[in-house]
């Protein structure tokens, strides 16, 4: 059950991709290429990527369709846009970045990595125990 919603979440968490070279070009120059806004596959959220305080990666919901703001109220989560779902994402030595995404229908965060695929996609793999029960997910550059 805790996967499923894991599932649902990770295809939940960003709008409809646009073209890969236009996205591409709203990448500031020199900044990690992970930056930026991500779409996933069901089109229901768009976050945006950047910087922690502490400089860590974190990603926060800069869009939500009205689907999924109703699911999130009936979680308990008021205002989905805001919320901080990519949380803490540190560059491992292989070039991917972990960190712990936050599921808001289950208000719980989980081990999480991404990996940048393309300039266009990042695979995005969250866990419910360590390394294991995993699933992932490819997201898609919208600028």
């Amino acid at each position: 059950m805790a996967m499923a919603r894991i599932t649902t979440v990770l295809a939940g968490m960003l709008t409809v991709a646009a073209g890969a070279s236009a996205a591409q070009a709203n990448v500031r120059p020199g900044a990690p290429a992970v930056i930026g806004r991500w779409a996933n596959p069901r089109g229901t959220l768009a976050v945006q990527t950047g910087r922690c305080a502490d400089g860590a990666l974190c990603g926060q919901i800069v869009w939500a369709s009205p689907q999924a703001r109703a699911e999130a109220r009936g979680a308990g989560l008021p205002d989905l846009v805001g919320t901080q779902l990519l949380r803490g994402y540190r560059r491992n030595k292989s070039g991917a970045w972990e960190g712990r995404v936050f599921v808001p229908d289950m208000g719980r965060t989980f081990s999480s990595r991404i990996h940048q695929t393309s300039p266009a996609t990042l695979t995005i793999t969250g866990c419910v125990v360590g390394t294991f029960l995993c699933k992932s997910q490819i997201w898609h550059r919208v600028a």
